[in-house]
C-alpha cells in the first residue's frame, strides 16, 4: 500500500467542486495517477477522520497547447470525486 500523502495530491476548489460540497456533500481531490478507489477512500478516512460513502474517479487528459511553432502537451491529471455519509464534513473546506 502506499503512503497516505502520496496518495491525495490537492484538493480541487472550483465553483463546480463546491457546489458539489454544498448539494451532495461531495468533495474533490487531485489523486495520484496509479491510485485506486480503495487507496483513495482509506487515505481520506485516515487523513481526516471522517467517514466515505463512495469515491468516483476521472482521468482528465492533457491539453495540446503550442509555443511559437513548438506543440506540446499539458499533462493529464486524476480526479476523485469523494461522497462523504449525511453529517460528516472536513473542516478545511468549510471557509472556501
Amino acid at each position: 500500500m502506499k503512503e497516505l500523502y502520496s496518495v491525495i495530491k490537492a484538493p480541487l476548489i472550483t465553483e463546480k467542486a463546491t457546489l458539489q460540497k454544498e448539494m451532495a456533500n461531495q468533495l474533490v481531490f487531485k489523486v495520484d495517477q496509479k491510485a485506486n478507489k480503495i487507496e483513495i477512500k482509506t487515505a481520506v478516512e485516515k487523513i481526516f477522520k471522517v467517514k466515505v460513502l463512495s469515491v468516483q474517479t476521472i482521468k482528465v487528459k492533457g491539453k495540446p497547447k503550442k509555443v511559437g511553432r513548438f506543440t506540446g502537451k499539458r499533462s493529464g491529471i486524476k480526479k476523485a470525486v469523494v461522497r462523504l455519509y449525511p453529517g460528516e464534513s472536513i473542516e478545511f473546506f468549510e471557509g472556501v
